[in-house]
């Protein structure tokens, strides 16, 4: 590290709305920011250091990385490794051990499974045969899902048939095969934010519920609506994941519900989530704060709520072409809705484009004016 009086400089391998939101709150902290990106990307290009090159190359990471106190991945894509392979002390966090942990939905199952952490039944299949065993094994109706590069809906496929089984086959499946997971019935999805830093400092932030619209997250309400019993074991759980992958910074946890107020967890994200935006108006200290604060290993802050509702909306694209600002003009004019465009240059049919919050004193009032404001924007 620099001299302690000296501000750090943080390296974030990502461009997208989750580097942007992150290097925003650094650089209001006086915290130097620089971006490696292997191509442009709209939401970084104002902040700090963008740098556009094959972040694979070590020589690239190596000049990226010069004056960097710490390094930071925007998703579980970045190669941390690269950084962390390179004749240096800089730390990367999240770790690529983390990373690697996660990054394949196969090895990010076992590891949950042998921290003993409740998960729906799954089957790790190498052949189309081992898959349509799981698939009549868990009642014919699975969720499909790609080890490697599925989000937001893409990578995943609901089946309920074996010729839907073939074609999610033929479309997901890799080398090493597919993740087939059996269709939880849940009464609601939930997440949970963990931020930890190197030191073994873990705060966690308050359950939220989320809603999906094809597979992608559409709402964040909070508090979430459930009872102080599954309230205290989604915490309980998301922070013995957190020890089980080792996260450094904040970690994502989401879990499906059941009817007796059970829980499994779902997925991990080990970066600033989606399911966390609220946390900029709602919190005392947002994730994107805390995950600044987590890497490099500064106290972390209060999580907890600072108004009694909030309900974030997501602002997906419903056309391709440059964006405008279409609504935008809309949707600020209504009372208490904050409004967060990601600086994407280009629209495209359900990409995210922004988010919108709205704190209020219930959850019905915030989630009116949050669909309100959210459905103007036509960017």
């Amino acid at each position: 590290m620099k001299h302690k009086d000296t501000f750090p400089t943080i390296g974030i391998l990502g461009g997208g709305q989750l580097g942007r939101m992150s290097a925003l709150v650094a650089i209001r902290m006086g915290v130097h920011v620089k971006t490696l990106s292997p191509s442009p990307a709209g939401p970084v290009a104002p902040l700090g250091e963008a740098l556009v090159a094959d972040w694979n190359d070590p020589d690239v990471m190596a000049d990226f990385v010069k004056g960097c106190d710490v390094v930071t991945v925007e998703s579980e894509w970045g190669p941390a490794e690269v950084a962390e392979n390179l004749d240096n002390d800089i730390p990367v966090w999240p770790s690529s051990q983390t990373l690697q942990a996660i990054r394949h939905k196969g090895r990010q199952k076992k590891v949950l499974e042998e921290a003993g952490i409740p998960l729906p039944r799954h089957a790790i299949c190498a052949s189309f045969d081992e898959a349509s065993t799981a698939f009549r094994l868990f009642d014919n109706k699975v969720v499909a899902k790609r080890f490697e590069g599925s989000y937001d809906g893409y990578g995943n496929a609901t089946v309920t048939s074996e010729a839907e089984l073939e074609q999610a086959w033929k479309a997901l499946a890799a080398e090493d095969g597919l993740l087939i997971e059996s269709f939880v019935p849940f009464v609601r999805e939930l997440a949970v934010l963990v931020a930890r830093s190197p030191s073994g400092e873990s705060v966690v932030y308050p359950v939220v519920n989320t809603e999906q619209k094809d597979h992608r997250c559409h709402a964040v309400t909070v508090p979430a609506g459930i009872s102080a019993e599954t309230d205290a074991k989604a915490q309980e759980l998301a922070l013995a994941a957190a020890d089980a992958v080792k996260s450094v910074g904040i970690l994502g946890v989401e879990f499906f519900e059941l009817p007796d107020g059970s829980l499994l967890l779902n997925e991990l994200a080990p970066r600033p989530h989606n399911t966390g935006h609220y946390t900029i108006e709602a919190c005392h200290t947002s994730q994107f704060e805390n995950h600044v604060r987590a890497i490099l290993d500064w106290p972390l802050g209060d999580p907890s709520l600072r108004v009694p509702a909030a309900v974030m909306i997501n602002v997906l694209g419903h056309r391709e072409g440059p964006v405008c600002t279409q609504g935008l003009q809309e949707a600020l004019s209504i009372a208490g809705a904050s409004v967060h465009i990601y600086g994407k240059k280009e629209a495209k049919p359900k990409r995210k484009m922004g988010h919108v919050t709205v704190t209020a004193e219930n959850t019905t009032d915030a989630r009116l004016k949050a669909e309100q404001a959210a459905l103007a924007i036509q960017l």
